[in-house]
C-alpha cells in the first residue's frame, strides 16, 4: 500500500532527504545504480499548489517552512511482487523486484531469498548465475550467511563450475568452508571435476585441494569426536586427487601438481592404481627419475594394475630414462621387453581361443588373458534440477560425472604415451622410442653401442628390426643429414660383427664423402669395401654428384639416397634429429641435486650446489628456481633470499636466457605479500598481467588481511623518505588490486 505523510521543512531539509537515501545504498552496495530521476519523493510548492518531481527545482523552493509529501513503499507488496515473479519464472521482473526489495529493506527473508537464488541457478544461463553469485556474496558481506542453505550453495557452485565459472565457483566453496558448513567429498568431486577441464579451473583446483588438505595436515582432525564428522566427510580421497592432478598435468601446471603430491601423506592417504600411474607422470614431467623408481615397487606389487597402467607407467620410465640419458638402462629395458613379448607370443600360439558370441551373430576371437577397455564417451547431459540435487543425499550425481570427466582427462594423457605400446596385453617399444634411442646413442658418439643394440634387438626378432634393411636405413638416415663419420662408424662396427651391408650404403656413403672432398676418408672406405668384398664405381659416384641440381647445403637431404618414408623407423629419425633440441643432462643432474637438498630443507648445502652448477658452466632455469623458492616458502622467514634470486631471475630474463612460468611466478609473489615486500610485488604482478596469466587474487586478498591488515591504516608521518613513501605507495597499490580500498 501508498502512505502519503505530511512533514515541514525548508529546502535545504528537503535536498538532504532527497539524496540521502541514494547516497547510502551507494555506499554499501557498489552494484546499485540509482534511478535517473527521484521518482518516489515529490514536493508541493506552495505558491503555485503544483507537485513537482524535478530535484533541480528543490534548490528554488522557498527556504520558508512548507509541506513535504513523500512517497513510501510497502515492503509486504514488494515481496509478493518478488515471490510471484519467481514462481512464474520471470527472471527480469524478479530481479526489479529484488533491487527494489534490496532498496526499501534490505535482503528478503530467507525463504523468498532462496527461492530466488534457487530460481535464477536453474536458469543455466551465465548472465543470470553471475546475479545469483552477486546475492550470495552480499549476504556474506551483511553477515546475513544464516538466510542462505548449504545444500544451496553446494549445489549453485556445482552449476557454476559445470559453466566455466570456476572463480565464483572456488569462492562459495571458501565461504563454506570458512563458515564450517563442509560439503562431502563427493559433492565437491564434482565441483572439482568441473573445474579441471580448463587451465584455469584446474589451476583454482589444486589451490582448493591444498587448502582442504591443510586441516587435515599433521592428524589435527581427531577421528573419535563426533563433532568432527562433518569435517571427515570432506577429506580428499584418491579419486579426488587423481581427478586433480591430471587436470594440472593436461594443462602444464607440473610444478604445482608435485606441491600436491606432498601433501599427500600429511593426510595420511593409500593412493590406488590410478593414482601411482599419474604421480608417475608427474615425477616424468619434472625429471624425478628416483621417485619413479620408487613407485616401480608399489606398481608391480599392486593388484588392481591393468595393461594400460603397465603401457603409461612404463612409458614414464623410460622416458625419465632418456631425458636424463641413462641410455644404458634404457636399452636394458628395451630388451627385457622384446624377451617378454617372445614369451607372450609362444604361450600366444600355444593356447586355444575362445570364442565370444556377439550379438548380431559375428565371431570374435579373444584370448583368456586379453583385457578389454570399455571407453565412455562423456555426454553432457541436461543439469540437474535443485530438488533432484537435493534428493540425491549421497551426491552420486556429481560423483558419476567426475568419474566420466576423470576418464575423458586421462584418455587426453593416454594420447601422448609414444613410446610403449600393447597389443593383447603386451608391452612392445614403438618407432618412436627406436627413433629416440638411436638418436641419443648417435649424439652420444656411442657408435658401438648403437650397432651391437641393432644387432640384439634384431636378434630378438622385433617388429621393426626384421631384416638389416632397417640397419641400411639407419645409416643412409645419417649420410643424407650429413653425419658422415657416425655413418662410416656404424658401417664399420656392422663390418666386424660378421652383417654384410649391401653396396649402395657403400656407394651413397663414398658419393658423399666425393661432394665434401675428403680424400683419406675416400681412400679408406675404398679399403673397407674391398675388404668387405664390395666392388665400387668411381665413375657412378662422380656422375651422381654431377647430376645433383642442389648441393649447396650439405645438410640437403638427397632425393637418391634417402629412400625413406615418414612413416617408417627412419622416418622417424630423421624428425627427431631435425628437431635440434640439444639436452643438457648435466643440468637435470644439478636440478635434481639442488631438489633433493630443498626437499629435506638444507638450504645451505642447495646454495652450494648453486653456485657449483654456475661454476661448471650451467645457467639455472626455471625449475632450479622453482625448488629454491618452494623451499624458503616451506621454511619462512626468508624472503631476503628469495628476493636475491628474484634480482638474478630479472637479469636472466632480459638476457632471455629465462623464461618465467605461471607456477614460479606465483609462489614468488606469495613470498613476497606474506613478508610485506610490496615494491617486488607489483613488479610480479606486471609481469602476470603483461603475460596474460591468471592470478587468484582471492588468496592474496587473505593473505593481506592476515598479515597486513593494520598496515598503514593511519595518516602518513610528516617526513618520510624516499625510499618509505615507495614502500608505502606500493602497499596501497597493491591494496588497490586486490579490491580493499
Amino acid at each position: 500500500m501508498l502512505s502519503w505523510r505530511k512533514i515541514y521543512t525548508s529546502s535545504l531539509v528537503s535536498s538532504y532527504l532527497v539524496n540521502y537515501t541514494t547516497k547510502r545504498i551507494s555506499l554499501y552496495y557498489t552494484h546499485y545504480r540509482a534511478p535517473p530521476e527521484p521518482s518516489l519523493v515529490y514536493f508541493k510548492n506552495s505558491s503555485t499548489d503544483k507537485v513537482t518531481k524535478d530535484p533541480f527545482l528543490i534548490s528554488s523552493v522557498s527556504t520558508l517552512a512548507e509541506p513535504l509529501l513523500v512517497h513510501t513503499c510497502d515492503p509486504a507488496r514488494l515481496t509478493r511482487e518478488l515471490e510471484s515473479a519467481v514462481n512464474e519464472k520471470r527472471l527480469e521482473d524478479a530481479w526489479i523486484a529484488y533491487e527494489k526489495q534490496l532498496h526499501a529493506d534490505g535482503l528478503p527473508r530467507k525463504s523468498v531469498l532462496i527461492n530466488l537464488i534457487t530460481c535464477l541457478t536453474e536458469s543455466f544461463d551465465s548472465q543470470w548465475l553471475k546475479k545469483a553469485y552477486d546475492i550470495v556474496d552480499l549476504a556474506f558481506e551483511q553477515n546475513k550467511h544464516e538466510l542462505l542453505e548449504r545444500d544451496l550453495l553446494i549445489y549453485l557452485s556445482f552449476i557454476l563450475a559445470r559453466f566455466n565459472l570456476p572463480v565464483l565457483s572456488i569462492n562459495i566453496m571458501r565461504k563454506l568452508i570458512k563458515l564450517e558448513l563442509y560439503p562431502p567429498v563427493a559433492a565437491w568431486s564434482g565441483i572439482v571435476g568441473h573445474m579441471c577441464q580448463t587451465k584455469i579451473g584446474s589451476y583454482l583446483a589444486s589451490e582448493l585441494i591444498m587448502e582442504i588438505g591443510y586441516l587435515f595436515k599433521d592428524n589435527r582432525v581427531d577421528l573419535r569426536r563426533e563433532i568432527n564428522g562433518p569435517l571427515l566427510s570432506m577429506k580428499p580421497n584418491s579419486f579426488v586427487f587423481n581427478m586433480v592432478l591430471t587436470g594440472c598435468l593436461v594443462f602444464g601446471s607440473t610444478k604445482k601438481a608435485e606441491l600436491l603430491l606432498d601433501l599427500i601423506p600429511w593426510i595420511k592417504l593409500q593412493p590406488k592404481a590410478d593414482l601411482l600411474i599419474t604421480m608417475a607422470r608427474i615425477y616424468e614431467k619434472n625429471g624425478r627419475r628416483c621417485e619413479v623408481r620408487k613407485l616401480k615397487r608399489h606398481v608391480d606389487e599392486y593388484s588392481g594394475i591393468t595393461d594400460l597402467d603397465m603401457q603409461e607407467f612404463y612409458d614414464c620410465l623410460i622416458s625419465c630414462d632418456l631425458k636424463l640419458g641413462d641410455l644404458g638402462s634404457c636399452v636394458n629395458m628395451v630388451f627385457d621387453m622384446l624377451r617378454k613379448a617372445n614369451e607372450a607370443k609362444k604361450s600366444l600360439e600355444a593356447a586355444q581361443p575362445v570364442v565370444e558370441i556377439i550379438r548380431d551373430g559375428k565371431t570374435k576371437l579373444l584370448f583368456p588373458y586379453q583385457k578389454t577397455v570399455n571407453d565412455s564417451i562423456l555426454i553432457r547431459t541436461q543439469p540437474p534440477g535443485f530438488l533432484s540435487f537435493c534428493k540425491d543425499a549421497n551426491f552420486l550425481r556429481p560423483e558419476t560425472e567426475a568419474k566420466e570427466l576423470l576418464r575423458s582427462l586421462s584418455n587426453r594423457l593416454r594420447a601422448q604415451a609414444e613410446l610403449i605400446k600393447s597389443e593383447l596385453g603386451i608391452l612392445h617399444p614403438t618407432e618412436k622410442l627406436y627413433a629416440k634411442l638411436i638418436r641419443a646413442l648417435l649424439e652420444a658418439g656411442r657408435i658401438t653401442d648403437l650397432a651391437s643394440f641393432l644387432i640384439t634387438a634384431g636378434k630378438l626378432e622385433s617388429p621393426v628390426f626384421v631384416e638389416s634393411s632397417v640397419v641400411v636405413q639407419i645409416i643412409n638416415a645419417c649420410i643424407s643429414l650429413g653425419f658422415l663419420d657416425h655413418a662410416h662408424g656404424l658401417l664399420d662396427e656392422m663390418r666386424y660383427s660378421g652383417i654384410r651391408i649391401c653396396s649402395s650404403v657403400y656407394s651413397n656413403l663414398l658419393t658423399a664423402y666425393f661432394r665434401d672432398n675428403r680424400q683419406e676418408e675416400t681412400i679408406s672406405l675404398l679399403k673397407e669395401s674391398r675388404q668387405a668384398g664390395v666392388q665400387l664405381d668411381l665413375g657412378c659416384c662422380e656422375a651422381r654428384i654431377q647430376s645433383q641440381t642442389v648441393q649447396n647445403n650439405p645438410n640437403t637431404a638427397d632425393s637418391s639416397i634417402n629412400p625413406l618414408d615418414e612413416a617408417s623407423l627412419t622416418g622417424q629419425l630423421m624428425e627427431e634429429i631435425k628437431q635440434n633440441c640439444s639436452r643438457d643432462y648435466e643440468l637435470h643432474d644439478w636440478n635434481n641435486t639442488i631438489h633433493f637438498f630443498c626437499k629435506k630443507r638444507l638450504m645451505d648445502d642447495a646454495q652450494k650446489a648453486l653456485s657449483k652448477m654456475r661454476c661448471a658452466g650451467h645457467t639455472p632455469n626455471v625449475q632450479t628456481f622453482h625448488s629454491l623458492v618452494t623451499a624458503y616458502m616451506a621454511i619462512g622467514g626468508k624472503n631476503t633470499e628469495v628476493a636475491e634470486l628474484w634480482g638474478e631471475m630479472k637479469v636472466l630474463v632480459g638476457l632471455n636466457s629465462l623464461k618465467l612460468d605461471q607456477e614460479l611466478l606465483d609462489s614468488l609473489l606469495h613470498c613476497f605479500v606474506s613478508g610485506g615486500f610490496f615494491l617486488r610485488a607489483m613488479e610480479i604482478i606486471e609481469m602476470i598481467e603483461r603475460e596474460d596469466m591468471f592470478i587468484d587474487k582471492y588468496k592474496y586478498r587473505l593473505l593481506w588481511l592476515k598479515y597486513h591488515k593494520t598496515l598503514y591504516r593511519g595518516k602518513a608521518r610528516k617526513v618520510e623518505t624516499e625510499a618509505q613513501l615507495r614502500r608505502r605507495e606500493a602497499a596501497s597499490a597493491f591494496k588497490r588490486w586486490i579490491g580493499l580500498t
